[in-house]
């Protein structure tokens, strides 16, 4: 039978152990304090008044509870309705493609500050995954009304981006 033995100074164990710790401690102080500015940064959009903000950074002024909310699940296979409104999204920097099939939170707000006042309801939507905005759009409910990005016109043109009213293949 061959035993092997090694001399352990215990000196040198509670140097490395201590060593240790400090590289431990160093790395959670360095990787925790970037969540917490972040966190800081800008309200939790779990929380009804951080979905709140976001929509007035935006430019919206709503109605402090939404008319609506609850769990969506995202088409996995789109239809030529959904491909349009994958367009919308797209214009706006968001790509709901891949969050095909996935539940998401979708919350609706009544917008209370729309160019042009109409008499029906304006509607701003927000699809949250994981406290991130996915997707979203302002709908103007009237008989002439469109569906557009969540960024507020800065004047009142329609020149603005809005659900486009046909599909148009991606080109390859």
């Amino acid at each position: 039978m061959l035993v092997m033995t090694a001399k352990l100074d215990k000196k040198r164990i509670l140097v490395v152990v201590l060593v240790l710790i400090a590289v431990a401690v160093a790395l959670v102080l360095l990787l925790g304090s970037g969540k917490e500015a972040q966190a800081t940064a800008a309200p939790s959009l779990s929380a009804n008044e951080g979905r709140v903000a976001y929509l007035k950074e935006r430019g919206w002024e709503v109605a402090a509870t939404p008319v609506e909310s609850g769990q969506v699940r995202l088409p996995k296979e789109a239809d030529p309705v959904y491909d349009r409104y994958l367009v919308l999204q797209k214009s706006q920097g968001f790509d709901l493609a891949s969050y095909a099939g996935k539940t998401v939170m979708r919350y609706v707000y009544q917008v209370t500050n729309y160019p042009g006042g109409g008499t029906e309801p304006v509607y701003a939507t927000l699809l949250i995954y994981k406290n991130q905005v996915i997707g979203g759009d302002v709908t103007d409910t009237s008989a002439k009304g469109q569906i557009r990005p969540l960024e507020k016109p800065t004047t009142p043109s329609t020149s603005q981006t809005t659900l486009p009213t046909e599909t148009v293949a991606p080109s390859e």
